[in-house]
């Protein structure tokens, strides 16, 4: 009889598991874990015997994988609800942007807040995802554009991993804009962060990964290729905030370099999906900035699914254009807005969010050897995590175990 610390039974399974279809359903489920890790996920009927420290009743209850977010913006000071009015009197995103709000309004907050600053103010962002089940998240820096504010942000998001009860990814998104003090020299911003920024990041080991943001309002696909050079030579992992506004072919030069994903995407073209597709690349679709822009060209849903794309969802939870804390809502946003079916939803917060962090191997289904990462919630049927609109129904999570 093998021992291990917890067993949850009476219970209903979305595994998210390659071997079974669909969302892997388990009608009669139990998980049993030892140590912070799955030791069985499946058939209560085809279990071996287990002696556990502690056995949970889930009466019924449905279990899916913890929740990934895959692409935030979390930590960042102030906020952009002034734009907000200026988008809702008929200012574009880049009219805003080139007259000098969007990402320079907020690095101007973030550059005069202390990490302990930064911290407070996410944490409230942070804990209203946990509440929905999201046991693992992603945090960008991309509010400094200089060293040492961008060093205060990761500092702030490893911080948050801390203090909280979840798994925080950092990357390092130095390229997110030309700062004002090089406007018209965005060359030389990029020699700043390729030669100064991203070695010193890399050298604190504050950042898991890469970004950049490729477009016609920040930086084109060869100054995107010089950052992409550098991470590479330093041993990082990329992904990019690709083809959102324009058919730069940021999707195509992201998975040139084996991008973990490509975010976005509202204008990426069939042969950019055919070469994230042979690169093994994640399509990040993000709904909440398509809806808040009030963007009306939608990401190619229909070639990525022909070609076998993975395909994750992800709140983009920023000051400016996607200024969301629920990934539940997101889901809704995906399915409504974009068509996904429900399995495809919760696969795309589950299972292919944690591909495109690097991390399935550990995380985004239930299966033996994975962290027992789990949400258990208060529904009928899974479909149920995607229809709602404002309502949580998490009865409780768990991270590795506990």
């Amino acid at each position: 009889m093998t021992r291990v610390d917890r067993i949850w039974y009476r219970c209903r399974l979305a595994t998210l598991a390659p071997f079974r279809p669909g969302l892997g359903i388990v009608e009669d489920g139990m998980i049993a874990a030892q140590d912070g890790r799955i030791v069985y996920a499946g058939s209560a009927a085809e279990a071996p015997s287990f002696d556990a420290a502690e056995r949970i009743d889930c009466e019924g209850r449905w279990i899916t994988p913890g929740l990934v977010d895959c692409h935030t913006h979390l930590v960042y000071g102030g906020n952009r609800a002034a734009e907000f009015e200026l988008r809702l009197a008929g200012a574009s995103y880049e009219e805003i942007a080139r007259a000098g709000g969007g990402i320079v309004s907020t690095v101007k907050a973030t550059r005069a807040a202390s990490v302990d600053d930064l911290v407070a103010a996410a944490k409230p962002r942070l804990d209203a995802l946990i509440a929905e089940g999201v046991t693992t998240i992603e945090i960008k820096s991309g509010y400094g554009l200089e060293l040492a504010t961008e060093r205060r942000q990761l500092q702030a998001a490893r911080r948050l991993g801390e203090l909280a009860p979840v798994t925080v990814r950092t990357t390092f998104l130095g390229a997110h804009t030309t700062p004002a003090e090089y406007k018209g020299r965005s060359g030389d911003y990029i020699d700043l962060v390729c030669n100064e920024m991203l070695p010193a990041i890399a050298a604190d080991r504050l950042a898991d990964a890469v970004d950049a943001f490729c477009e016609t309002i920040a930086f084109s696909p060869e100054e995107t290729a010089r950052v992409f050079d550098k991470a590479r030579e330093l041993g990082l992992p990329v992904k990019l905030h690709a083809d959102q506004l324009n058919d730069l072919s940021g999707a195509a030069l992201a998975a040139k370099y084996g991008a973990l994903s490509a975010d976005h995407l509202e204008y990426a073209s069939e042969a950019s999906v055919t070469a994230m597709k042979a690169a093994g690349t994640v399509a990040v679709l993000l709904p909440g900035a398509y809806y808040f822009i009030r963007e009306h060209q939608q990401p190619p849903v229909a070639a990525l699914r022909q070609h076998g794309v993975p395909i994750a969802l992800a709140t983009d939870s920023n000051p400016g254009t996607s200024p969301l804390t629920s990934l539940l809502l997101t889901m809704n946003m995906g399915a409504t807005l974009f068509r996904l079916t429900v399995d495809e939803c919760l696969a795309a917060v589950t299972r292919e969010a944690a591909r495109a962090l690097g991390l399935l191997h550990d995380i985004g289904t239930l299966e033996a050897g994975k962290a027992c990462d789990l949400a258990i919630w208060n529904i009928e049927r899974p479909a149920e995590l995607v229809y709602r609109i404002g309502f949580n129904p998490l009865h409780a999570r768990v991270r590795h175990g506990q």
